[in-house]
């Protein structure tokens, strides 16, 4: 077994001047750092008093399961000859808040919309997000299922 390892710096910028001195005092932004990597400007998501201009862990979440999907799916497709020239999805997850404010998601829907060059590479086509869905590091690591709604066109 081989292990990866990863480290982010997360940076709490949102002190007005008073701290956590209550609630509605403090903004909950922040900055994700990693090395050698572009900054991202962090906050909660709106519902939570966040801004809504800046990414919030709920995105990122949904984002990385989608990428992940993705770079799997990309990956089994050049070993087997499929030739995608476009890939885009168009994600949804629910999360559910619960009454004590705390919450999880309870599921994600992918919406991979793929290109590729041939019409007999279609049904391969579909069939490798189910692969690329049992190798996925970030959907292996979720306790809710990650659908897929496929669409495969010819360029």
């Amino acid at each position: 077994m081989k292990n990866h390892h990863y480290k982010a710096t997360i940076r709490w910028t949102g002190n007005k001047g008073t701290g956590t001195s209550h609630y509605r005092d403090y903004e909950r932004n922040h900055t994700i750092s990693i090395e050698n990597k572009a900054t991202i400007d962090g906050s909660s998501d709106p519902a939570f008093r966040g801004d809504k201009t800046k990414h919030n862990p709920e995105d990122m979440f949904l984002s990385s399961l989608s990428s992940c999907h993705m770079l799997w799916y990309l990956h089994f497709c050049s070993e087997a000859g499929i030739i995608v020239t476009e890939y885009t999805d168009e994600a949804t997850g629910i999360m559910t808040e619960t009454a004590d404010g705390s919450g999880h998601f309870t599921e994600v829907t992918l919406y991979p919309s793929v290109t590729v060059t041939e019409e007999s590479m279609i049904e391969k086509a579909k069939q490798l997000h189910h692969k690329a869905n049992e190798y996925c590091f970030i959907a292996k690591s979720v306790n809710f299922p990650v659908r897929h709604v496929v669409k495969v066109n010819v360029q």
